[in-house]
């Protein structure tokens, strides 16, 4: 009975610590919200995001992970994922995904957004809408106890239904004390998904990242971490925080002012 106790004020320790992680870091993403915009360097998102963190008395958790430079990461246009905070600034036409990871008390909250900067072409606009929709539908999609492929499944179906790819080799992932945890939440079906049970309890992100073209994606070899396209073409991703219910999912990182399900670029 001691033992049952203590499993079951380490998991309730564990809950109220993401649901504040991903409440900070999701009313960070509010307040960087309304300066994206043409002319802002993605290297001042970077020190807007770090002062505010510190500032609240949090960690940024891409600082320094695994030698990672900045404190978060900003993938413009092409670039799949972990693209480098620079001095280049956003033009009008750009899309761009902000990538935030939070440390609050030793927990973790991780999201991303592909944001539009200003006037965009009609094919920038509708892979940022599949890939938004494509998040939403993995969330619709599960329930406590199911298969973690049901994620790809789901994703898999509205891109392809909309002529997109979706990129097979980086994933979403288990995030609790660290950042980088087990399960691996890849976001096409794969015997591992369908071997692996979202069981109530277990917080992991959800990311999927879209391509307009293939979902082939090539690492610069110059900084180690800026993924790009290999066909140069648009790259769009929308990341959550998911914890399982016993009721369902809940979205962890959910902001105030940004979209919510069925919002229409």
């Amino acid at each position: 009975m001691l033992l049952n106790k203590r499993r079951r004020e380490a998991e309730k320790e564990k809950r109220q610590g993401m649901r504040q992680a991903g409440r900070f870091n999701a009313q960070l993403m509010d307040h960087i919200r309304p300066m994206i915009l043409p002319g802002i360097s993605t290297g001042h998102i970077d020190r807007i995001i770090h002062d505010y963190t510190l500032d609240h008395g949090h960690i940024p958790a891409c600082l320094n992970y695994q030698g990672y430079p900045k404190s978060c990461c900003t993938s413009v246009n092409e670039v799949i994922c972990h693209g480098i905070p620079s001095d280049d600034v956003l033009r009008e036409g750009d899309i761009v995904n902000v990538d935030l990871t939070s440390i609050v008390n030793g927990w973790h909250g991780d999201q991303s957004e592909s944001f539009l900067i200003g006037h965009v072409s009609d094919q920038a606009r509708a892979v940022v809408q599949c890939a938004f929709d494509c998040l939403y539908a993995a969330i619709d999609a599960i329930k406590p106890n199911c298969r973690a492929s049901d994620i790809g499944t789901a994703i898999v179906r509205i891109a392809h239904e909309r002529g997109f790819s979706v990129v097979k080799d980086y994933v979403g992932h288990g995030v609790g004390r660290k950042f980088h945890q087990d399960p691996t939440i890849s976001h096409i079906p794969t015997p591992e998904g369908r071997r692996q049970r979202l069981y109530p309890g277990v917080t992991f992100t959800i990311e999927p990242m879209i391509n307009v073209g293939v979902r082939d994606g090539v690492q610069d070899e110059a900084d180690g971490w800026t993924v790009r396209t290999k066909d140069g073409k648009l790259s769009a991703q929308f990341e959550h925080t998911i914890m399982m219910n016993q009721d369902g999912p809940e979205i962890l990182t959910l902001t105030k002012n940004g979209p919510q399900k069925g919002h229409q670029f």
